[in-house]
């Protein structure tokens, strides 16, 4: 279990890391601030989920939704060889990886008479 939200938090840090660089390569183009923004809260949300909080990984289920979701709003589906598809591929698996953990998380709260 603890490797799943591992494996989410470094993709997030991955892609936020990716979002701060492409600021930095083309500064000027247009809606370059917000991809800085959220390459700034996908590096803080992806050390959010190293720690032991439950709240983290919600975190890291709705920030990535919320900047995938403003994303394809504002530029569209990615060609498939694109930075922005990368985006979307790290991003998806994040979230499905939080929210595997959290359904199993639940599994595990719930007692096995109240189950059945």
């Amino acid at each position: 279990m603890k490797t799943i939200r591992l494996l989410a938090g470094v993709l997030l840090f991955v892609s936020g890391i990716l979002h701060i660089i492409v600021y930095f390569k083309a500064p000027g183009n247009p809606g370059s601030i917000g991809i800085l923004g959220f390459g700034v809260i996908y590096c803080l949300t992806g050390m959010l989920l190293l720690n032991k909080k439950i709240y983290s990984v919600y975190i890291g289920i709705f920030i990535p939704l919320i900047g995938m979701t403003l994303s394809l709003i504002k530029f569209g589906i990615p060609d498939l060889i694109s930075m922005s598809a990368l985006f979307k591929l790290l991003e998806i698996i994040a979230v499905a990886s939080c929210c595997y953990f959290l359904i199993n998380k639940r599994k595990e709260l719930i007692p096995i008479d109240k189950a059945l």
